[in-house]
Protein backbone atom coordinates (compact mmCIF):
# COMPACT_ATOMS: atom_id res chain seq x y z
CA UNK A 1 0.00 0.00 0.00
CA UNK A 2 1.24 3.43 -0.71
CA UNK A 3 1.96 6.39 1.78
CA UNK A 4 -0.59 8.12 -0.04
CA UNK A 5 -3.34 5.11 0.54
CA UNK A 6 -2.14 4.77 3.99
CA UNK A 7 -2.83 8.53 4.48
CA UNK A 8 -5.93 8.55 2.83
CA UNK A 9 -7.31 5.51 4.57
CA UNK A 10 -6.15 6.83 8.00
CA UNK A 11 -7.90 10.30 7.36
CA UNK A 12 -11.44 8.24 7.07
CA UNK A 13 -10.89 6.30 9.99
CA UNK A 14 -10.39 9.55 11.90
CA UNK A 15 -13.36 11.42 9.90
CA UNK A 16 -16.28 12.31 12.47
CA UNK A 17 -19.63 13.78 12.64
CA UNK A 18 -19.16 15.03 15.92
CA UNK A 19 -17.38 18.18 17.03
CA UNK A 20 -13.12 17.46 18.10
CA UNK A 21 -10.76 18.62 20.19
CA UNK A 22 -7.14 18.38 20.61
CA UNK A 23 -5.13 17.76 23.86
CA UNK A 24 -1.82 16.60 24.70
CA UNK A 25 -0.45 14.12 27.50
CA UNK A 26 2.58 12.37 28.37
CA UNK A 27 4.30 8.86 29.06
CA UNK A 28 6.34 9.98 31.60
CA UNK A 29 9.31 7.98 32.90
CA UNK A 30 11.82 8.40 35.46
CA UNK A 31 15.56 6.90 35.86
CA UNK A 32 14.54 3.34 37.68
CA UNK A 33 11.60 3.05 34.46
CA UNK A 34 8.50 4.15 36.41
CA UNK A 35 5.64 5.46 34.74
CA UNK A 36 4.10 8.68 36.36
CA UNK A 37 0.22 9.06 36.08
CA UNK A 38 -2.51 11.57 37.72
CA UNK A 39 -5.14 10.47 39.11
CA UNK A 40 -8.29 12.71 37.71
CA UNK A 41 -11.06 14.11 39.91
CA UNK A 42 -14.19 13.37 37.60
CA UNK A 43 -15.98 10.13 38.00
CA UNK A 44 -14.20 7.51 39.50
CA UNK A 45 -11.04 8.40 39.81
CA UNK A 46 -9.61 7.63 36.60
CA UNK A 47 -5.85 7.41 36.30
CA UNK A 48 -4.61 8.98 33.24
CA UNK A 49 -1.45 11.12 32.06
CA UNK A 50 -0.64 14.20 32.44
CA UNK A 51 -1.47 16.70 29.88
CA UNK A 52 -3.90 18.86 29.03
CA UNK A 53 -6.04 21.50 26.02
CA UNK A 54 -3.86 22.46 23.47
CA UNK A 55 -4.36 26.78 23.81
CA UNK A 56 -5.04 28.99 20.64
CA UNK A 57 -1.59 29.46 18.42
CA UNK A 58 0.39 26.69 20.30
CA UNK A 59 2.08 23.76 19.17
CA UNK A 60 1.67 20.19 20.66
CA UNK A 61 5.00 20.19 21.88
CA UNK A 62 4.55 23.79 23.42
CA UNK A 63 1.25 22.59 25.41
CA UNK A 64 2.49 19.10 26.69
CA UNK A 65 5.82 20.58 28.41
CA UNK A 66 3.30 23.69 29.59
CA UNK A 67 0.91 21.33 30.91
CA UNK A 68 3.21 19.11 32.74
CA UNK A 69 5.15 21.94 34.15
CA UNK A 70 1.55 23.32 35.55
CA UNK A 71 0.12 20.26 36.61
CA UNK A 72 3.31 18.22 38.11
CA UNK A 73 5.87 20.86 38.64
CA UNK A 74 8.00 18.66 36.81
CA UNK A 75 10.53 19.64 33.79
CA UNK A 76 10.76 17.00 31.50
CA UNK A 77 12.44 16.36 28.12
CA UNK A 78 10.99 15.10 25.18
CA UNK A 79 11.82 11.86 23.33
CA UNK A 80 9.52 10.93 20.97
CA UNK A 81 5.99 10.42 19.89
CA UNK A 82 3.90 8.10 21.04
CA UNK A 83 1.31 8.37 18.79
CA UNK A 84 -2.37 10.37 17.98
CA UNK A 85 -5.29 8.93 19.46
CA UNK A 86 -8.99 9.65 18.52
CA UNK A 87 -11.16 9.38 21.37
CA UNK A 88 -14.70 8.53 20.36
CA UNK A 89 -17.98 7.35 21.00
CA UNK A 90 -21.13 8.83 22.78
CA UNK A 91 -21.55 6.51 25.52
CA UNK A 92 -20.51 8.86 28.19
CA UNK A 93 -23.27 10.78 27.53
CA UNK A 94 -24.90 13.23 24.93
CA UNK A 95 -23.19 15.67 22.76
CA UNK A 96 -19.18 14.88 24.34
CA UNK A 97 -16.65 15.89 21.40
CA UNK A 98 -14.14 13.62 20.00
CA UNK A 99 -10.59 14.46 21.38
CA UNK A 100 -7.51 14.30 19.42
CA UNK A 101 -5.16 13.14 21.58
CA UNK A 102 -1.16 13.54 20.88
CA UNK A 103 0.90 11.19 23.12
CA UNK A 104 4.45 12.01 23.68
CA UNK A 105 7.58 10.07 25.27
CA UNK A 106 8.99 11.81 27.88
CA UNK A 107 12.19 12.06 30.39
CA UNK A 108 11.69 13.27 33.88
CA UNK A 109 15.30 13.82 35.93
CA UNK A 110 15.11 14.44 39.25
CA UNK A 111 13.45 17.15 41.34
CA UNK A 112 9.57 16.55 43.31
CA UNK A 113 6.66 16.71 41.63
CA UNK A 114 3.31 17.84 43.43
CA UNK A 115 0.43 18.57 42.34
CA UNK A 116 0.20 21.82 41.42
CA UNK A 117 -3.74 22.03 39.60
CA UNK A 118 -5.37 20.57 42.36
CA UNK A 119 -8.80 21.20 40.31
CA UNK A 120 -7.26 19.12 37.60
CA UNK A 121 -5.68 16.02 39.25
CA UNK A 122 -6.11 14.42 43.17
CA UNK A 123 -3.15 13.01 43.19
CA UNK A 124 0.59 12.11 41.34
CA UNK A 125 2.07 8.37 41.39
CA UNK A 126 5.03 6.67 39.83
CA UNK A 127 4.36 3.30 38.79
CA UNK A 128 6.28 0.06 37.25
CA UNK A 129 5.23 -1.07 33.71
CA UNK A 130 4.24 -4.35 35.34
CA UNK A 131 2.00 -3.03 38.04
CA UNK A 132 -0.28 -0.56 36.72
CA UNK A 133 -3.53 0.52 38.11
CA UNK A 134 -6.59 -1.00 36.63
CA UNK A 135 -8.55 1.70 36.65
CA UNK A 136 -7.13 3.85 33.37
CA UNK A 137 -8.80 5.85 31.24
CA UNK A 138 -8.86 3.98 27.92
CA UNK A 139 -6.88 7.00 25.89
CA UNK A 140 -3.86 6.00 28.89
CA UNK A 141 -4.71 2.44 28.16
CA UNK A 142 -3.87 2.38 24.65
CA UNK A 143 -0.93 4.88 25.05
CA UNK A 144 0.99 2.98 27.68
CA UNK A 145 0.13 -0.65 25.77
CA UNK A 146 2.29 1.20 22.91
CA UNK A 147 4.63 2.94 24.89
CA UNK A 148 5.62 0.41 27.12
CA UNK A 149 5.79 -1.97 23.91
CA UNK A 150 8.41 0.24 22.24
CA UNK A 151 5.75 1.74 19.55
CA UNK A 152 5.95 5.21 18.34
CA UNK A 153 4.04 7.12 15.44
CA UNK A 154 1.34 5.17 16.31
CA UNK A 155 -2.66 5.48 14.68
CA UNK A 156 -5.15 5.06 16.56
CA UNK A 157 -8.69 5.20 17.43
CA UNK A 158 -10.19 4.47 20.93
CA UNK A 159 -13.53 3.89 22.21
CA UNK A 160 -14.83 5.66 25.43
CA UNK A 161 -14.85 3.21 27.86
CA UNK A 162 -18.48 3.41 29.08
CA UNK A 163 -18.20 1.56 32.29
CA UNK A 164 -15.18 3.33 33.58
CA UNK A 165 -15.59 6.78 32.27
CA UNK A 166 -18.86 7.46 33.75
CA UNK A 167 -20.03 10.34 35.15
CA UNK A 168 -21.77 8.88 38.14
CA UNK A 169 -20.79 6.23 40.39
CA UNK A 170 -24.17 3.99 40.58
CA UNK A 171 -22.25 1.00 38.87
CA UNK A 172 -18.72 0.28 38.87
CA UNK A 173 -17.88 -2.09 36.01
CA UNK A 174 -14.49 -3.16 35.22
CA UNK A 175 -14.40 -3.64 31.23
CA UNK A 176 -11.60 -3.20 28.78
CA UNK A 177 -11.54 -0.28 26.44
CA UNK A 178 -12.38 -0.92 22.43
CA UNK A 179 -9.07 -0.14 21.10
CA UNK A 180 -8.96 -0.18 16.84
CA UNK A 181 -5.63 -0.10 15.65
CA UNK A 182 -5.23 1.92 12.09
CA UNK A 183 -3.37 -0.05 9.19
Amino acid sequence: MSQLTSAVNADAMFASDHPCTSVVAAVISDDAGRLLLCQLPQGRLLWGLPGGRIRNSESPIHAVIRDVREETGAEIELTDLVGLYQLTGDGCGDGLPDVVVHVFRGRWHGGEVAVNAPGRIVRLSWHDPDSLPESLTATTRAALADAIGGRSGVLRVVRRDTTLERTDLTTPAQQPATVAALG
